[in-house]
């Protein structure tokens, strides 16, 4: 009795990602099908990763899960949105390139190509071509924007108020990352120092954001507390 040979997983893979890589299959198609006729669109993100330079088995779970969601909704018809980003912009790229003697934007963007290549060899239905990164200037140049316009509509206020302050990563904290009095990320013990500071005066807005949580019936009640917390 002849065994029948093993499927070769690797080889299968890669076959099938150079063709969907030369077709584009995954791309977003804004002009409609061939006939003219629109599909229902689907939007499917997922949070964007910090790219550390290494992937691991909590970003194969979340992106295995929006992938499956995305190719579903491509197989029921829709036109479908998958776009990729990178959580790029802040303090870990910073203290990170204080460690190495290395320039901040070189270290994040080397890790996101290497991050990049781990996330292809997945095979996600991904339209890469709508990557995008939030240390950019075309990515960041339209917060600004979208802060100038709250500015002038008087929805942002400055004002002096009391932090949690990391003396060792020299930064404020929220109070999620204030862990037994200490900072989650340098262990050292956080400070209150007062602090001139912009805020978003969403309390403008805020019974209308606590109406629509009730909307949000098959969330966990636990997040829906911690929004009532936030908004509160």
């Amino acid at each position: 009795m002849t065994r029948e040979p093993r499927f070769g997983a690797l080889a299968a893979d890669a076959r099938w990602q150079k063709a969907w890589e030369a077709t584009n299959s995954f791309a977003t198609n804004e002009t409609g099908d061939a006939d003219g006729k629109e599909r229902p669109k689907a939007y499917i993100l997922e949070m964007f990763p910090y790219p550390s330079g290494r992937i691991h088995m909590g970003h194969v779970r979340n992106y295995a899960m929006g992938d499956v969601l995305a190719r579903f909704k491509r197989m029921t018809g829709h036109d479908v949105l998958h776009p990729m980003g990178w959580d790029a912009f802040g303090m870990p790229a910073e203290n990170a390139a204080m460690e190495k003697g290395v320039h901040p934007g070189g270290w994040t963007r080397d890790n996101i190509a290497s991050m990049r290549g781990q996330l292809k060899r997945l095979g996600l239905a991904i339209d890469w071509s709508r990557e995008l990164a939030t240390c950019e200037p075309d990515y960041y140049g339209q917060e600004q924007a979208l802060f100038l316009d709250l500015f002038a509509a008087g929805l942002v206020t400055r004002k002096e108020s009391y932090v949690n302050w990391d003396p060792v990563d020299m930064t404020v904290l929220a109070n999620e990352q204030v862990i037994d009095g200490r900072g989650w990320r340098s262990g050292a013990l956080v400070e209150k120092k007062k602090l001139s500071q912009w805020f978003l005066k969403i309390t403008d807005f805020a019974d209308e954001l606590l109406e629509g949580l009730d909307s949000l019936d098959k969330w966990p009640d636990k997040v829906r507390l911690m929004q009532e917390n936030w908004i509160g």
